[in-house]
């Protein structure tokens, strides 16, 4: 398993950027890359994206087909489990409930997904935690295509978690009864992983 090093260091904050912040967070303009194990690269031509509930594929699209479907631009501040935030990105792509939408489905088969993605990544999420408009798949950062050390071709956003949530490189979306852990999460990571609550770890509040 490979990570690589984030940014380290501390600046000082503002009354609007203090406000901001998680606790236990700092702010930097840069974006660091975290990554478990190597870069993946997945040409869009080989990309697809399904959607699963057991053994029955809901939904299935390729490159072509899931840039056709609505799209969304959100800019939000992220916040990583190494400490670092970063105000006011900005992203564009596709919203779960559109993707849902687009599947034929009125609404969630279960309260629980587990997304997985190239390279073996996974991580388990709550249906409630991606669903409002509060998570999308990613394609676009700061109005350019999202780049392979980003999760590109295209990455799961969820903004409000812990950015190890917002799996790089996704690949399957897939519905679940139960909630099971993922990568980080079977490693001693929280299940949820809310920055506000500092849910870094198993048996945080």
């Amino acid at each position: 398993m490979l990570v690589t090093r984030g940014f380290k260091g501390k600046r000082r904050q503002g009354d609007d950027a203090r406000r901001r912040l998680p606790p236990g967070q700092f702010l930097t303009p840069e974006f660091p890359v975290l990554t478990a194990g190597p870069t993946q690269h997945t040409a869009t031509d080989r990309w697809s994206l399904s959607l699963q509930f057991g053994g029955k594929l809901l939904g299935s699209w390729s490159w072509d087909q899931f840039n056709a479907l609505p799209q969304t631009d959100l800019t939000v501040d992220i916040h990583c489990v190494t400490k670092w935030s970063k105000f006011d990105t900005k992203w564009r792509g596709v919203t779960i409930d559109d993707l849902i939408a687009a599947a034929g489905l009125e609404g969630s088969p279960s309260s629980f997904l587990m997304a997985h993605c190239d390279g073996g990544y996974s991580t388990n999420l709550l249906l409630s935690d991606l669903l409002g408009g509060r998570a999308m798949i990613a394609t676009h950062f700061a109005d350019l295509p999202l780049l392979p050390s980003h999760g590109g071709p295209a990455r799961l956003l969820v903004p409000h978690l812990y950015f190890w949530k917002s799996a790089k490189w996704v690949r399957r979306l897939a519905f679940r009864e139960e909630d099971k852990p993922g990568f980080w999460e079977s490693l001693g990571y929280h299940r949820r992983g809310d920055p506000w609550l500092e849910q870094r770890y198993e048996g945080d509040r």
